[in-house]
């Protein structure tokens, strides 16, 4: 029997909406655009990269189960448009201003001095944490964007173990960028370099890292506080003045680039020693470029010693970077937005102030 009473809910009237909902009417519209391009007779090349590369990856399996990437045969800026290298390239943590190309000097060597990642502690050798790890790897994913393929990098760290493990994800990083990115190099794997030590203390059982040194700092300052017999050694003191500063949350870098101290390794030495490791690495991989993963405090002095002025502590993974110019007499030095053009400096030409009278001027006998 057919219900002939009137409807009990309301009348429609010409305000009613009896469409579908606009999103539902866009979902309509990207059913029938991905129907329209899974067509086997659809053209895709005005497809994103992506698509096309997930839909070469399923061809032999279906959704959900993709087979293994197949190597394409053609390299990428054959098949990918100049919008879509742009994108893979693009690097948007650290921007250059580049000059015209007759105003570029040509470039011996490119050098990066990067601090490594976050680490556990500083009380110990700690190496980093997953955070530290993530950051190193990131690093070196973007290196890969600003690398030509046919270059050289070449890997170097200090003996620290997070410097050790910096170098070594960011390395990986690179090589997984280059993967991603298609770019063939030639990579010197990471070794440790001592001209990139941290700087050193003069401890009672000889000379130590700084954080090598913590531990017997430590020991003997609650020997003497315990027992509180006796003056401090001046060790002792300077020691604990710079962990008193770490860990009252204060800058100890800044106090070890401003204060005089007796037994900890001056900032101007650190410069020295980097400045020579550079030039070794120069004159042996000559065009190549130089990612050296080392410590907050020489890196700093360097860039001091360049700018001028104290830019501040560089963030884990930050770097300082240098270029040395072709004839290796000049050189680039930025950090922090500021450009620094500097001379390299002749290491064996300088003072060794701990034998002041064994130095003469370059070219005069000594005697």
């Amino acid at each position: 029997m057919t219900d002939t009473r009137p409807p009990t809910g309301p009348t429609p009237s010409s305000s009613t909406r009896i469409d579908a909902p606009m999103y539902v009417a866009r979902y309509r519209e990207r059913e029938h655009a991905r129907q329209v391009d899974t067509d086997e007779h659809a053209d895709d090349t005005a497809l994103p990269l992506y698509v096309r590369n997930f839909r070469a990856r399923t061809t032999n399996g279906h959704a959900g189960h993709a087979g293994p990437m197949v190597a394409p045969t053609t390299p990428l800026w054959e098949r990918a448009s100049l919008e879509v290298q742009r994108a893979l390239t693009e690097d948007n943590r650290n921007k250059e201003i580049s000059p015209p190309p007759e105003a570029r000097q040509e470039v011996a060597n490119d050098c990066f001095l990067i601090r490594h990642g976050e680490t556990q502690g500083y009380s110990t050798d700690s190496g980093l944490t997953p955070q530290g790890a993530w950051q190193a790897h990131t690093y070196g994913h973007t290196l890969a964007k600003r690398i030509k393929s046919g270059e050289t990098v070449v890997f170097r760290h200090a003996r620290t173990n997070r410097a050790r493990e910096t170098a070594e994800h960011v390395h990986r990083g690179l090589v997984d960028g280059l993967a991603q990115f298609e770019k063939q190099l030639t990579i010197v794997e990471p070794e440790p370099a001592d001209e990139f030590r941290n700087f050193q203390f003069v401890a009672p059982d000889g000379l130590r890292d700084v954080t090598a040194a913590f531990r017997h700092y430590y020991a003997v300052r609650e020997d003497y506080e315990r027992r509180a017999e006796g003056e401090r050694p001046v060790w002792l003191r300077e020691m604990d003045r710079f962990w008193t500063t770490q860990q009252g949350g204060g800058d100890p870098i800044q106090h070890w680039l401003t204060v005089p101290l007796i037994h900890f390794e001056p900032p101007s030495m650190c410069v020295r020693r980097f400045w020579a490791g550079i030039n070794r690495l120069s004159a042996e991989f000559p065009g190549a470029r130089l990612a050296i993963a080392t410590h907050s405090g020489p890196i700093r002095a360097f860039a001091v010693s360049a700018l001028g002025y104290d830019p501040g502590e560089p963030y884990n993974t930050e770097h300082v970077r240098v270029k040395i110019l072709a004839g290796r007499r000049q050189a680039m030095v930025a950090y922090r937005n500021r450009v620094q053009e500097t001379q390299v400096p002749d290491i064996d030409a300088l003072p060794r102030w701990g034998v002041v009278d064994e130095w003469t001027p370059a070219g005069e006998p000594a005697g």
